[in-house]
């Protein structure tokens, strides 16, 4: 194959479609915009979510609550995922995302205490609860908390 005999699938580039181009293109004079309104005119239209004066629906739900915008999302893992781990491995935020065992990073990783662990593990954390911790120097590892 060579470089000028590259070409798209069959049907899967389509012409782009021209407006206004004369009444025999079916699509002239007005460009199917009918006519005049505000959506036939240069800008118009209305914003996105507007009602045509009534409340709008964003504005008729109550709003609850509060949302920190600079809260810290830890992503977090139980200590029993770190048995899926060699003996004297370093597992940290990069590792887990390598390997599969998280999807997202977010702001750091937490360890957390659920379930049991049995392998001799360097651990570097943002943060670790106190179980976590604990399960994890009783197994003879460290945590490290960068």
């Amino acid at each position: 194959m060579k470089l000028h005999e590259l070409a798209p699938a069959e049907g899967s580039v389509k012409a782009s479609f021209r407006k206004g181009r004369g009444a025999g293109s079916g699509n002239g004079k007005t460009a199917g915009k009918g006519h005049k309104g505000q959506n036939a005119r240069s800008g118009g239209g209305v914003r996105p979510g507007f009602e045509g004066g009534q409340i709008p629906l964003y504005r008729r739900l109550p709003k609850r609550g509060f949302k920190n915008r600079f809260a810290t999302h830890y992503t977090t893992i139980n200590v029993e995922l770190l048995n899926s781990f060699d003996n004297g491995a370093e597992i940290s935020l990069e590792t887990l995302l390598e390997c599969g065992k998280i999807s997202k990073a977010n702001d750091g990783l937490k360890v957390l205490g659920r379930g049991e662990i049995t392998k001799k593990v360097t651990v570097k954390a943002s943060s670790f609860s106190a179980s976590a911790k604990e399960k994890i120097e009783a197994a003879g590892g460290k945590c490290e908390v960068v």
